[in-house]
């Protein structure tokens, strides 16, 4: 690390593990320092290394016990504060400590302190060294991240400009990384926590670099790795390492962490020749190794391009989608004692170009770009005004996104809704999912208790495939339990389908809920669910969902409509 250091610095060294002399590069292309310069590195304050100059000149600096403080003592009367300031937060000190000698201090690595020494009194030109040996520390200051020693987005960009284009059959990979779940360690442990993870994680990617792989630290948790000669295969194998790195957990404060990697790479010029462009290859590969699952790498390829042109088009489609009445309403019969007894609302897009969107698509765009709460509103009025040309004791399921249950002013809608139609509210069950109830749990608390004080029906939609609670069952009025079509799909054959439905059917009965079960395909499905006492059914079997002009017909033609 020392030798790494002083290579970045321009010296020659002398460090204990080596009594002899080391010449290195210029990291930045200018020549090399004459070995008389007075430098020296600590790690938690024990010398690690100095220049042959600084060692003939205190004897003292060639014991393996020799300090920061043994060597430069002025430091610990005086200035003990500014070397714990430079320490802590990377920011260089100048520091005089007699009428001739300056000393300027630096942080080289997260743990590492090194001292600049100047002499004033020796003319000219050693004080136009010391002036050049400070303009060089504070830019190696500004090219490097001060929490992991890394190049930072400066440096990354400087570099990525002078290796590109690439020319004569020579290739280059970049590798976008992301860090996965690593806010979540900022948000429980603390921000310390989540330094050391990130210091971490800058030691274990340099651990799997190859020779002539830099790694960088562009912003947060993002980082990004230039591997010279990077052709498809090696990439793609450097990648690998990296994510496999990070299978492992980091321990802080003895508490296991576990924070995973997603990798995008590109390969010039395959991918692109100049910076931008190959940024934005690996940015779109990155993309899709997280939409992917997250915890691996995904090489650039056109498809990717294409596909994230598309998404993009249909986000700015759907900003005017409700304008354009482009949305519409579909229903499906929910079925309680071979009787209909209502419809569930389902949203659908036809887009003008590209069809009917699936709504596991276009509601998640809507939700991120703060549509939804508009969307949602239009989706109750439609479904509550439909609602009232049924048969009275018909109800109407409408489902809430979290985004719309977490907008501000939601049981107020809702009851000018109920009013403007002319909807009992007890025709009315609202759909929430689980992951409604992770965040602000009083206010949700006093949310569904207003509703249920209105005489709207809640239902726990897909219980049993998200963060399941039985305290959300105890704690939040619910009427309705609705088990997910993952459980019901092989109920007639899987026994722990079965134990599970089963279990959620008496838990709902004993808390005083009903239960309903969604995709129901089979009339062995819906036997077997009678059997175990599940209240109502909803699934192909009873009926696809349907326009509302359709409605009608259906009710007249069906065996199971009541009047």
């Amino acid at each position: 690390m020392v030798e790494q250091l002083a290579g970045n610095l321009r010296v020659n060294l002398w460090t204990q593990e080596s009594s002899g002399m080391t010449d290195f590069d210029a990291a930045f292309g200018s020549p090399l320092r004459e070995a008389d310069e007075l430098i020296s590195f600590y790690e938690n304050t024990r010398l690690i290394g100095c220049s042959a100059a600084l060692g003939q000149k205190y004897q003292i600096a060639a014991s393996s016990q020799a300090t920061v403080w043994s060597v430069y003592p002025e430091l610990s009367s005086s200035h003990k504060l500014i070397v714990e300031s430079v320490l802590s937060t990377g920011f260089p000190r100048s520091i005089d400590i007699a009428s001739s000698r300056k000393l300027f201090i630096f942080r080289a690595e997260p743990a590492v302190l090194g001292i600049f020494e100047m002499e004033e009194a020796a003319g000219p030109p050693l004080s136009s060294n010391s002036e050049r040996n400070e303009r060089d520390l504070l830019r190696h200051q500004a090219m490097h991240d001060v929490l992991t020693g890394l190049p930072n987005r400066r440096q990354f960009s400087d570099d990525l400009d002078a290796r590109l284009p690439v020319e004569g059959g020579e290739s280059l990979a970049l590798m976008q990384i992301d860090l996965d779940d690593f806010k979540p360690v900022n948000d429980t442990l603390g921000h310390g926590a989540g330094d050391l993870v990130l210091q971490g994680t800058a030691e274990r990617l340099q651990a799997v670099l190859g020779e002539g792989d830099v790694a960088y630290r562009l912003a947060g948790d993002e980082f990004a790795v230039i591997q010279r000669g990077g052709w498809p295969m090696e990439a793609e194998r450097l990648a690998e390492l990296i994510v496999n790195a990070f299978k492992e957990p980091f321990t802080v404060e003895g508490i296991d962490v576990f924070v995973g990697a997603s990798v995008g790479i590109a390969i010039a010029p395959e991918d692109g020749n100049g910076g931008e462009q190959l940024m934005k290859a690996a940015d779109i590969a990155l993309y899709a190794a997280k939409n992917d699952g997250r915890g691996r790498a995904r090489s650039f390829n056109r498809s990717m391009l294409i596909m994230l042109e598309q998404r993009e088009m249909l986000r700015r489609s759907l900003r005017v989608a409700l304008q354009e009445r482009q949305f519409f309403l579909e229903y499906q019969p929910v079925i309680e004692a071979d009787a209909i007894i209502g419809f569930e609302a389902l949203l659908r897009w036809q887009h003008p170009y590209a069809g009917i969107v699936p709504p596991g698509l276009f509601i998640p765009m809507a939700e991120a770009d703060g549509l939804m709460g508009e969307i949602g509103e239009w989706v109750l009025e439609q479904a509550c005004r439909q609602a009232m040309t049924w048969p009275e004791h018909f109800t109407v399921a409408v489902n809430l996104s979290p985004a719309e249950f977490l907008r501000k002013g939601l049981t107020d809608r809702v009851a000018h809704i109920l009013d403007s139609a002319g909807l009992s509210p007890e025709r009315l069950e609202l759909e929430i999912t689980e992951s409604v109830l992770l965040e602000r749990t009083v206010n949700n608390l006093d949310t569904l208790h207003t509703l249920e004080v209105l005489g709207v029906r809640i239902s726990l939609d897909d219980f049993g495939t998200q963060y399941s609670s039985l305290a959300y069952l105890k704690n939040f009025p619910f009427d309705t339990i609705k088990i997910d079509r993952y459980f019901i799909k092989d109920v007639e054959t899987d026994d722990k389908s079965q134990s599970i439905v089963r279990a959620v059917i008496a838990l709902a009965h004993g808390l005083g809920m009903r239960v309903t079960a969604e995709g129901v395909e089979t009339a062995a499905q819906a036997d077997w669910l009678r059997r175990r006492g599940c209240d109502r059914l909803q699934g192909h079997l009873f009926g696809e969902a349907m326009p509302a002009e359709e409605i009608e017909a259906f009710l007249q033609q069906s065996s199971m409509a009541t009047q």
